[in-house]
C-alpha cells in the first residue's frame, strides 16, 4: 500500500524522461516514490494481461451499485474512511473510540505537497480517491459483478488513497488516458497501482489508457531500494 516513503540516496536508473523538467529534476522528485526493477517487470506483466476494449455504456451507473459507502468490510470497528485516513496520515490524533481521525499531516502524493487534516467544516481539504474510479469500473466490466464483489472493490485499502480534495475532485471518474497527478514524480506508481488493481480484479483498459500506462511506464525510475507500491 502507497504510503510517504523515504527518499532513496543512489537511482539505478532513469528511463526515458519526457519533455518538461529537467532529466536530474524528474529523478530527484521520483526518488521520493521509488519502485524497483520488479516492480516496474510486474506491472509490464500485468498490463500485458489486460483486455483491451472500449468502455461499456455506463447505464445504470450510481455511487450505490457499489454498496454503502465506506463500510466496515474488514469488521474491525472502523469505517473504510477513518481505516484510509489512520493509514496514510501522520502525527494523528483520534477520537476515544479510537477509530475517529481527528487530525493529522498528510504528505499528499497528487501534489506532492503537505497538508494538514483537521475534522470538522475543512474535513474536505483531505478526500479519499478510488484509484481506479468506481465509474471507470462499472464502465470496464464492473456492472457485471456481483453486488458483494463490487463493495469490496469500493473499500479495498489497495485502491483506496487519502488525497487532495481538490486534486482528486480534477481527476473525478478520469483514467490514466485522460488524468495523472501533477505531481510527475508520483506518476509511475499511480499507473502501477492502476494497473494492479485493474488486473486483480479483472477489468479491462480501453486502447487509449492502456496506452498511457505504457507511456508512463517508459518513463519510471526505478531504484536500489523501494518499497512496492
Amino acid at each position: 500500500m502507497t504510503r510517504a516513503w523515504p527518499w532513496v540516496a543512489v537511482l539505478a536508473l532513469c528511463v526515458a524522461i519526457g519533455a518538461g523538467l529537467p532529466a536530474w529534476s524528474q529523478a530527484r522528485v521520483a526518488a521520493r516514490y521509488p519502485v524497483t526493477a520488479a516492480d516496474l517487470a510486474g506491472g509490464r506483466a500485468d498490463l500485458a494481461r489486460l483486455a483491451v476494449r472500449g468502455r461499456a455504456p455506463s447505464t445504470g451507473y450510481s455511487r450505490e451499485q457499489f454498496g454503502q459507502p465506506w463500510a466496515d468490510v474488514d469488521h474491525n470497528g472502523c469505517d473504510t474512511r477513518n481505516d484510509v485516513l489512520a493509514r496514510d496520515l501522520v502525527d494523528k490524533r483520534t477520537r476515544g473510540d479510537h477509530c475517529t481521525v481527528l487530525t493529522g499531516t498528510l504528505d499528499e502524493p497528487y501534489t506532492g505537497e503537505q497538508e494538514e487534516f483537521v475534522r470538522g467544516p475543512s474535513s474536505a481539504t483531505v478526500q479519499i480517491d478510488h484509484v481506479v474510479a468506481l465509474a471507470d469500473a462499472w464502465e470496464t466490466g464492473a456492472q457485471q459483478w456481483s453486488a458483494h464483489k463490487r463493495l469490496a472493490f469500493a473499500n479495498d485499502p489497495a485502491n483506496l488513497l487519502a488525497v487532495d480534495g481538490p486534486a482528486n475532485q480534477d481527476k473525478g471518474a478520469g483514467d490514466a488516458a485522460t488524468w495523472l497527478p501533477p505531481n510527475k514524480g508520483y506518476r509511475c506508481v499511480y499507473v502501477l497501482r492502476q494497473i494492479r488493481v485493474k488486473a486483480a480484479y479483472g477489468l479491462w483498459a480501453t486502447a487509449a489508457e492502456h496506452d498511457a500506462f505504457a507511456r508512463v511506464l517508459g518513463r519510471c525510475v526505478v531504484a536500489k531500494q523501494a518499497r512496492s507500491p
